[in-house]
C-alpha cells in the first residue's frame, strides 16, 4: 500500500477536490478553542484516499510534525480549521515524529497506529480497549483493521451542512446617458410693406374770366416770392423688437419597467447508500 503526498498523487488537486486547500489549516482539539498547529501537508494511498494529515503540533511540541488518521479529523472548510478528535498532548509527545525523509511503510504506519490505539484516560471510551488485539501481517492487513482511524464514516453524531444557492436581486443607480440643452440663433429676412404720403406742388394755370380786360389804375410790377407752401412725405419708419414666442419647461420623469434575469443556482442533496439496511429519517422542521 505505496502512501504519497497529495501534491505527488496529483499535481492538480487544487481543482480536483473543489475546496479550499487543506495545506495551511489550522489545527484544534475537538470542543475547545485550544489550538495544536498546521496542516502541512497531507498523504494518500495509490487509490487517492486520504490517510493521514501531515500536522505540526508546535503549539504543543515546537519544532515536531506527526501523521494525523483522516479517522482522527473533522475538516471544517468554512472556519478553515481541522478539529482532532481523541488525542491528548501525551499521546502527541509518543507519537514518531515525522520528516521530510521519513518512509512511510508498514512499520512506520504500525508505530503511527500505535500511538493511536493506545486510549487516554480522556479516549478510553472512544478507542476503546486493545486488550487481546491481534495485529495483521503487513500482506493481510487493510485500513479497515482500524477504521477508527481512517474511515471517516465510522464515527457517529456526523453533521453534514448542505448548501443552495438563491438568486438575490439588487438595483444599483447608474449614469445612463446625460441631456445637455442649449438656444441658437437662426436669422432669416423679413419684408414688410409700409405705404407712405408724399406731398408735392401742382400749378394749374388757367384762363380767368377777366382775361383780356384793361386793368384800371396802375399796376405795380413785383419781382420776388409771392407764394411759400411747406411740402411734407411720410418716411417708413423701420426698426426690430423683441418678443416672448413661447416657453420650454424642462423636466425629468420616471419610467418604471421590470427586468427579468436568469441564473443557475445549485443546491446540495444527501445521498444515502442503506445498502438494504433500514434507517428512520427525522426532521425539524415544520
Amino acid at each position: 500500500m505505496p502512501l504519497q503526498k497529495i501534491s505527488e498523487f496529483d499535481a492538480d488537486y487544487h481543482n480536483t477536490i473543489e475546496g479550499n486547500d487543506i495545506k495551511g489549516m489550522a489545527v484544534y482539539v475537538q470542543g475547545t478553542d485550544e489550538k495544536i498547529g498546521t496542516v502541512s501537508d497531507a498523504v494518500v494511498d495509490d487509490q487517492g484516499a486520504f490517510r493521514y494529515l501531515i500536522v505540526d503540533i508546535g503549539f504543543w511540541i515546537f519544532g515536531k510534525k506527526v501523521l494525523l488518521p483522516v479517522g482522527k479529523s473533522r475538516i471544517d472548510s468554512t472556519a478553515n480549521r481541522v478539529y482532532v478528535v481523541g488525542i491528548t498532548r501525551e499521546q502527541a509527545e509518543n507519537l514518531p515524529e515525522y520528516q521530510e525523509h521519513t518512509t512511510l511503510d508498514y512499520d512506520y504506519e504500525e508505530q503511527v497506529r500505535g500511538g493511536y490505539r493506545t486510549p487516554s484516560v480522556e479516549s478510553s471510551a472512544a478507542l476503546g480497549s486493545t486488550v487481546g488485539r491481534t495485529t495483521p501481517s503487513p500482506d493481510s492487513y487493510t485500513y479497515a483493521h482500524d477504521a477508527d482511524l481512517y474511515d471517516v464514516s465510522a464515527h457517529e453524531d456526523q453533521t453534514f451542512k448542505l448548501y443552495q444557492e438563491r438568486l438575490v436581486a439588487n438595483k444599483q443607480r447608474r449614469k445612463s446617458g446625460e441631456v445637455a440643452i442649449s438656444k441658437r440663433v437662426e436669422t432669416e429676412t423679413a419684408r414688410v410693406a409700409v405705404p407712405v404720403e408724399k406731398e408735392r406742388v401742382v400749378i394749374e394755370r388757367v384762363t380767368s374770366q377777366d382775361t383780356g380786360k384793361v386793368v384800371s389804375g396802375a399796376t405795380d410790377f413785383a419781382e420776388g416770392e409771392v407764394a411759400h407752401i411747406d411740402l411734407y412725405e411720410e418716411v417708413a419708419d423701420i426698426h426690430k423688437e423683441a418678443f416672448l414666442r413661447e416657453e420650454v419647461k424642462v423636466q425629468k420623469v420616471v419610467d418604471k419597467e421590470t427586468v427579468e434575469g436568469q441564473e443557475t443556482i445549485r443546491r446540495e442533496e444527501l445521498d444515502v447508500n442503506t445498502d438494504g439496511t433500514r434507517i428512520e429519517n427525522k426532521t425539524d422542521r415544520g
